[in-house]
């Protein structure tokens, strides 16, 4: 878990000479996973549900600004 130098400036994937992590990762080092990455699969819709988000009206059903159907 070699990390970043205090000098670095890693962002958007540019990597700075010299520090010891991005040396790693441009020699093939695989990336840190992120906060997000908790080991779960993302499940997705069942095609009946995304069939009613997509024949969803917001007229029809006086959605407010922001349409909230099909969230959950």
């Amino acid at each position: 878990m070699t990390k970043h130098s205090p000098d670095c400036h890693h962002a958007f994937g540019r990597r700075t000479p010299g520090c010891p992590r991005c040396d790693e990762l441009a020699t093939g080092a695989a990336p840190r996973r992120g906060w997000n990455h908790n080991g779960r699969l993302y499940v997705y819709p069942p095609p009946v549900a995304i069939a009613a988000i997509q024949a969803h009206d917001c007229k029809a059903s006086g959605c407010g600004v922001v349409c909230t159907f099909g969230d959950y």
